[in-house]
């Protein structure tokens, strides 16, 4: 493709010969190859202006870069931007032809409910007979076919392959998790959206962010950037739910719980089978758990009747879905019952051991067994520890994925949420499978485990070295005896 077609829409200083052909576009010096198109990102623990360099030895033939080195190579044509981010989403959209034109795509963001809601989605528009895509936490999928996944949200070359490919594949839909740093760092830049869902704002990333109004700031960029054609749709129970559409273009629609609104679900049965619902003055039952699926559910609802789904079918299609995996999974064995669930910040620990305790009876004992992820928002472990011992009977801390920290470092972080009479309540077993196999052994008949924090992970992080490890494995294992 020609450099100034890639360029389409974009304001830079260009210093050189822009009427060339790209081979591809590139973000990493080490897959530049002749004919390349590379972008220096300053990035947010490396600045790929140190590779401009290393590209133009592996062959690139433009750069395009934020600042300008000092000395130019009179072979390259040098693009000067403002933002390098924006300006990867913007090319990467023009290099795959604008993809996300070529269906309906529809995203969510928000702490709590993403991976379920489009998970359900996706399948809801499958059965309803279209052809839709999914860009997820646990996996990327057209159709039937699963793409691997390892970021929330994938950068702007992945996610515009990927939506070509759904095009190509003929997909109508594609339902998408949006990250907060996916809008900060401009992977989303240059899509155009037909849909966006806001889910809730709670304490998450921190690390990244810095501050909630940073957070706060880069989930509402999803909604600024929204155009008037789409459709916003937000949950008015969480306070900032209009904040996020404040100067919006696109039509705002609202879902709630507690209040008046378009999509407005009243909660009438919630057991361990499953929430029987009214939505919009029609009754509902679903296979889901929790309140906190009440509101993904509504949420759901509303965005198939928004893409013009007939309602009676939106709630029929409703009520044949199951949940995402490692989202409030069940494992049961000696007649125990565990959970899995990825309840991995305070507000989704909340809600998951709030869902468990309105359920059981007075009899059966609750054990938690939860840890924090490392490299990671310290601020939220004491707050999580804190909870679990509140709304559990029995507490077992331990590591979730350590990555490279120190994993006693993040149970200090975690039992300093605790006073004295609290930690002494508590086990501390750092050794992931054996804190799962004590909970199996101090659990008595009708008891509930609850195992938070990896879901529908499949490994453990520990040194920065992936291993196999399934939550779910483990529990079959000291229930069941599986090997």
């Amino acid at each position: 493709m020609l450099l100034t077609d890639i360029l389409q829409g974009i304001n830079a200083t260009i210093v050189g010969n822009s009427n060339i052909e790209i081979a591809d576009l590139q973000f990493d010096s080490r897959k530049v190859h002749e004919g390349s198109l590379f972008v220096a990102q300053v990035g947010v623990h490396v600045d790929g202006h140190r590779y401009i360099d290393t590209a133009i030895e592996r062959g690139a033939t433009a750069i395009v870069c934020q600042n300008m080195p000092a000395k130019l190579v009179d072979t390259v044509c040098y693009i000067k931007v403002d933002n390098s981010d924006m300006t990867l989403g913007t090319m990467a959209d023009n290099y795959y032809q604008h993809p996300s034109q070529g269906l309906r795509l529809v995203g969510i963001t928000g702490t709590n409910g993403k991976t379920t809601t489009v998970t359900l989605l996706q399948r809801m528009f499958r059965k309803a007979g279209f052809h839709a895509g999914l860009i997820s936490t646990i996996v990327n999928k057209i159709d039937e076919e699963e793409y691997p996944t390892c970021h929330t949200t994938p950068d702007a070359l992945e996610l515009n392959s990927l939506l070509r490919k759904m095009v190509d594949a003929g997909c109508e839909y594609c339902f998408m998790e949006v990250s907060s740093h996916a809008v900060a760092q401009g992977r989303i830049a240059g899509l155009t959206f037909a849909g966006g869902i806001f889910s809730n704002i709670t304490h998450d990333h921190l690390d990244y962010h810095k501050t909630m109004q940073a957070y706060i700031t880069a989930k509402k960029g999803f909604f600024d950037s929204l155009p008037r054609e789409a459709f916003a749709l937000v949950n008015i129970d969480d306070r900032n739910g209009m904040v996020m559409v404040q100067n919006c273009n696109a039509t705002v629609k609202t879902y709630s719980l507690q209040r008046m609104a378009d999509f407005r679900t009243r909660l009438i049965e919630s057991t361990f089978q499953g929430l029987q619902l009214e939505i919009n003055g029609r009754e509902v039952w679903t296979r889901l758990v929790g309140r906190f699926n009440a509101y993904n559910l509504t949420a759901i609802y509303g965005t198939a009747v928004l893409c013009g789904i007939e309602s009676d079918k939106a709630l029929v299609l409703l009520s044949s879905l199951d949940a995402a995996e490692g989202r409030f999974e069940y494992v049961s064995g000696r007649g125990i019952t565990a959970i899995v669930d990825y309840a991995h910040t305070p507000d989704a620990l909340q809600n998951v051991l709030q869902t468990i305790n309105d359920i059981r009876n007075p009899h059966q004992s609750l054990i938690t067994v939860v840890g924090c992820g490392g490299d990671r928002d310290t601020t939220k472990r004491p707050e999580m520890a804190k909870i679990a011992v509140k709304m559990s009977d029995k507490i077992i801390l331990t590591s979730d994925n350590p990555r490279t920290e120190d994993p006693e470092k993040i149970l200090n972080d975690m039992e300093n949420g605790l006073d004295q009479e609290e930690k002494w309540s508590v086990l501390r077993i750092t050794d992931r499978r054996q804190a799962i196999h004590t909970a199996c052994m101090i659990a008595k008949e009708g008891d509930i485990i609850l195992v938070a924090g990896k879901g529908h992970e499949k490994y453990q992080e520990v040194n920065g070295v992936r291993s196999h490890f399934d939550d779910k494995e483990e529990l079959h294992k000291f229930l069941n005896g599986d090997k």
